[in-house]
């Protein structure tokens, strides 16, 4: 009952945190909001005060829709793994791989196409690096998860700019009471949903659930609940949990109500050491000795498991800002000029929809209202018609446009976009090099936003490495490539990284430096590559261009890029330089 008692203030204590962070972030919540609305056309018009005016727009040139869509890029980042210490080379290649494994693997190209949107519209996106352990096989238990998290599910502490430095922060999730049932193993009460949901629903399918993540004092902890109902509460939510007798020690098999030893009461705790009996195989084949002394028979040898003391969660900025925990928006940055444009293409309609023809006839003179081609007017005399006349009322919006253009030209210019960078046709220049130039200019004012993509990514690989050292106990396949471009296999093995200090005692080396590699995004090009393979070859960077062994190398290095049939021409040359060869010894 006191147990019951404690958790109950517990959970009170964090929702009362919670509630705290939620208002303090409503703000920025409804700001995010308006920010969606403009991004997909919303056609309100906004007073000098910022109220909203009566009379909506009837006709809305997007321009925060199409000026954000002009910067997406499909570009995705590639990691860059560096050793600080030069016996641990062959590691970092190894992670390198293994990272480029998981950009395949995971729905990147997806996750991407996302997160461009999101981080123009809401000037940030949020990814969550999780472990699934729900993706078992015969050979791995769990993977790599990363999914993206919108910045108005994610509630920060109030005050702080900067993730890793929060004590704690809170993202909130609609699962269906299934899903929780079977994350959690508790059933979900009916009437605890909170929130609106997307799809219009009552809530009797869906519950928001709260998860909170914090700084303890064993290490990162979270806890979630919904409603009023805790669903877990851990205070090191990546370590190791198992359930022992309390009276022996002995690890808890199965379902077992009663050890051993005659004992009832199991307990969980963390594990904070894992023992190995036998001597570990790295990957490469050397053998890491865990015995010490000189007894000839191995001793068992308890071995730390990793822990993070890194929060699993990256914020990508769009462009920094000093003491917010999101970069500026692109959106919220042209909310002026979109506002103007919204009253400039309502009014130029209004004038154009208003102005027409008018007949002027006699008083009391009526034309026929037919579908005939000739209308018939009957006339008292001659005097009459030269009282008929058309009257053409055609407003004047030239100046009406103008201003809509110069609107335009400036939400442009804020943005830093040209019209070569978007494809459009560029009056100002005048060659395929103005062109050109005027587009690397663009991209050069974009450069900022570029770099906070690259940074964001970095951290997100050294948190992927991290979480693997944390819970990848099995080896990892790794799929890559020789120097010769032809396909390798290897494992990645969480005890490669495993070292002894002077004092004896074993750690994890996870000092690697993270980045992206610039040359990565190339190398994922596949037409670029093959067409730079081909002016290298006629350069003759190959060697001769014509001669057996410069084909050789050109097509080795083909295949290698997966050209078609490369591999057929290659091993065509290959079978004539072997006739040559033995031709030559004859």
């Amino acid at each position: 009952m006191k147990q019951e008692m404690d958790l109950s203030g517990r959970l009170a204590c964090w929702q009362d945190k919670y509630e705290r962070a939620r208002s303090a972030y409503s703000a920025e919540r409804e700001a995010m909001d308006r920010r969606e609305k403009l991004y997909l056309g919303d056609k309100e018009i906004r007073t000098p005060t910022g109220s909203i005016a009566q009379k909506d727009a009837t006709n809305v040139r997007n321009l925060a829709f199409e000026l954000v869509e002009s910067q997406i890029s499909s570009i995705i980042p590639q990691p860059k793994v560096t050793a600080v210490s030069p016996q641990n080379q062959d590691n970092a290649r190894s992670v390198e791989d293994k990272l480029r494994n998981e950009l395949d693997r995971l729905p990147f190209e997806v996750l991407n196409d996302q997160q461009e949107r999101t981080t123009f519209i809401q000037g940030g996106s949020i990814m969550l690096v999780e472990w699934d352990g729900s993706q078992t096989g015969h050979r791995a238990v769990g993977e790599l998860s990363v999914r993206l998290i919108h910045p108005r599910q994610f509630i920060p502490q109030p005050g702080v700019a900067e993730v890793q430095e929060m004590d704690y922060f809170f993202l909130e999730s609609s699962q269906s009471r299934e899903a929780v049932r079977r994350r959690f193993g508790v059933e979900v009460w009916a009437g605890d949903a909170a929130g609106e949901y997307p799809d219009g629903s009552d809530g009797q399918e869906l519950v928001t659930v709260v998860t909170g993540y914090y700084r303890g004092e064993r290490g990162i902890g979270r806890i979630s609940w919904t409603g009023d109902q805790l669903l877990e509460d851990l205070e090191d939510f990546l370590a190791r949990r198992l359930e022992r007798c309390s009276a022996c020690g002995r690890p808890r098999l199965g379902r077992e109500k009663t050890c051993a030893c005659g004992c009832a009461d199991f307990r969980e705790g963390i594990e904070e050491w894992e023992t190995l009996g036998s001597d570990i195989l790295r990957a490469d084949g050397s053998v890491i000795p865990l015995y010490t002394g000189k007894r000839e028979k191995k001793t068992r040898t308890r071995i730390p498991y990793y822990r993070m003391n890194r929060y699993p969660v990256v914020v990508r900025k769009n462009v920094s800002v000093y003491g917010r925990f999101l970069g500026n928006s692109d959106v919220e940055a042209l909310e002026d000029q979109q506002n103007a444009v919204k009253k400039l293409t309502t009014k130029i309609e209004e004038k154009l929809l208003k102005g027409g023809s008018f007949v002027l006839l006699p008083r009391g003179k009526m034309i026929r209202r037919t579908d005939e081609e000739l209308k018939v007017i009957e006339l008292d005399g001659p005097d009459q018609k030269a009282m008929i006349d058309v009257v053409n009322v055609q407003p004047d919006v030239s100046r009406d446009m103008a201003m809509l253009e110069q609107n335009y030209l400036w939400a442009k210019s804020t943005l830093g976009i040209s019209d070569s960078f978007q494809g459009k046709e560029d009056s100002t220049a005048v060659s395929g090099r103005a062109k050109e130039f005027s587009a690397n200019q663009t991209a050069g004012r974009l450069e900022s936003k570029r770099v906070m993509k690259q940074a964001a990514y970095g951290e997100l690989f050294q948190l992927m490495f991290q979480m693997l050292l944390c819970c990848a106990d099995e080896p990892r396949p790794v799929r890559s490539r020789d120097i010769h471009g032809s396909p390798e296999y290897r494992t990645f093995s969480k005890y490669d990284f495993l070292e002894q200090d002077a004092a004896g005692q074993w750690f994890y080396n996870d000092g690697y430096l993270f980045s992206t590699d610039a040359a990565g995004t190339l190398a994922n090009n596949r037409e670029a590559m093959w067409q730079e393979t081909r002016v290298n070859y006629r350069d003759g960077a190959f060697g001769e261009p014509g001669s057996l062994p410069s084909l050789l190398m050109f097509w080795e290095v083909m295949e290698g890029l997966s050209y078609p049939l490369a591999s057929q021409m290659k091993a065509r040359l290959e079978a004539q330089m072997k006739e040559q060869q033995g031709k030559e010894v004859e």
